[in-house]
């Protein structure tokens, strides 16, 4: 737990635990699926990993998360009380969409974006067998320009070396056109008309990649 407030309000004795740096955040990781060290990393890549540890020691001790070990696998599973945390992170984001402005050329990050972007594959919609789309960020320094999502057998990974399969198409964009995309706030056939995000590869698949993605669950938030 961090620093005490010294009041009986039920806020302050919550916000003991949770208005410490980068834990929200760890909760929301965890709440959307990460279970293991390894993916918690990818959700949080400007996150160092010892941080990372104490963080998740601290909401074990909270009971907001369990740990549960067999043999060297060791995952993290939030609790009932970590569960009744998604209701709260969906508002606190929905009023991030609503009221905090413009995002930072800081902000964006194609490694946080990918990873959201791989939890929201509408599967059903890309076809059978495996299917590589390549991200290619013209505007981001070379290190981190390119990506490959790897969607097969209802999965989908991230990798930032080349995976060695056939590429199915290639997204080239703008980061912060690709992320405004992603959070609702322009529309593919915009994207594209402008030039801001260009798709290569055979017209079936080109056409197609849109709705190969479903959008952040903030998306839909209405702006004021």
């Amino acid at each position: 737990m961090g620093a005490s407030y010294h009041q009986f309000c039920p806020v302050a004795k919550a916000m003991e635990l949770l208005d410490e740096r980068w834990t929200l955040l760890v909760v929301r990781e965890l709440v959307s699926g990460s279970e293991r060290f390894n993916e918690l990393r990818r959700g949080l890549p400007r996150m160092s990993p010892t941080l990372l540890s104490r963080r998740l020691h601290q909401l074990v001790r909270a009971g907001v998360v369990e740990r549960r070990v067999d043999g060297g696998d060791v995952r993290y599973v939030p609790t009932a009380a970590g569960r009744e945390l998604r209701p709260v992170l969906e508002a606190l984001g929905a009023w991030g969409v609503r009221w905090i402005g413009e995002l930072g050329d800081a902000d964006l990050d194609p490694k946080l974006l990918l990873w959201d972007m791989h939890r929201h594959v509408d599967h059903d919609a890309v076809p059978p067998g495996r299917t590589v789309v390549r991200f290619r960020f013209r505007d981001v320094p070379a290190a981190l320009r390119d990506w490959w999502m790897v969607i097969a057998a209802g999965e989908a990974d991230v990798c930032d070396n080349d995976p060695g399969h056939d590429v199915t198409v290639t997204v080239t964009a703008d980061l912060r056109a690709m992320v405004q995309v992603w959070l609702g706030d322009l529309e593919w056939p915009a994207a594209l008309r402008s030039g801001a995000v260009r798709v290569d590869g055979p017209e079936t698949a080109r056409r197609a990649v849109p709705g190969w993605f479903t959008l952040s669950p903030f998306a839909a938030v209405p702006r004021p």
